[in-house]
């Protein structure tokens, strides 16, 4: 049976020489990996749709076998390009599809952290790359996983604590509005840092480099 979702590209790698393995984010069927046969031809009706951090609406067929499903189709809606254009945006990005792929199982519907990704992408084609992103993020998905922090009894300083609410609730145009001091960015990054081990056994990849950008 052939089925039909919208997605978002989290990681390609080769297969073959001359095809692809592509690991997707949807709405409706979470995270999923697909083959893409062929892909790497440049004749392939695949080339040029698969890359980081596309949106596409995109078929396929189930694999009986394996959780590798079969690519049949990828009708491309947006690629986001301003993030593979620069490095520091491309880091928040992919620590975003890191953390995703290390703290959700696969083929599990994830409607809200599909869509606080798109969110995420969408701002980072348009705005500076801050740490608070990062920040910001890994708070709005951790409250999504149903890991909230809370935010009373930590021992974060008053003024940490109300950054810290603010990055959680407030929507990504008012986030780039918050003025964070470097030592509320540092006091900030450890204690989540800590809260991450503590909860996910070890910090998804990439966190280093997202959080290293120059403000």
């Amino acid at each position: 049976m052939i089925e039909s979702v919208t997605g978002i590209v989290l990681r390609t790698r080769p297969l073959t020489e001359t095809s692809l393995i592509v690991h997707w984010l949807t709405p409706q069927l979470g995270r999923l990996a697909t083959v893409a046969k062929g892909a790497r031809r440049p004749k392939s009706p695949l080339a040029g749709k698969l890359d980081l951090f596309y949106t596409a609406d995109f078929s396929f067929s189930r694999s009986r076998s394996s959780d590798l499903h079969n690519l049949r189709e990828v009708n491309l809606i947006g690629t986001h390009a301003a993030i593979r254009n620069d490095l520091a945006r491309l880091q928040q990005a992919a620590y975003a599809a890191a953390f995703i792929e290390h703290s959700t199982e696969s083929e599990t519907p994830l409607p809200e952290i599909y869509g606080l990704m798109m969110d995420f992408l969408t701002w980072l084609c348009a705005q500076p790359t801050r740490p608070q992103n990062i920040l910001a993020l890994e708070l709005k998905l951790l409250c999504e996983l149903g890991m909230e922090p809370d935010l009373i009894q930590t021992s974060l300083t008053p003024g940490a604590k109300k950054i810290a609410t603010a990055l959680r609730e407030n929507s990504w145009t008012e986030t780039a509005r918050l003025k964070l001091s470097a030592a509320q960015v540092e006091e900030l990054e450890q204690w989540l840092q800590g809260f991450l081990i503590f909860h996910l056994g070890r910090l998804p990849r990439g966190r280093a480099a997202a959080l290293a950008v120059v403000v």
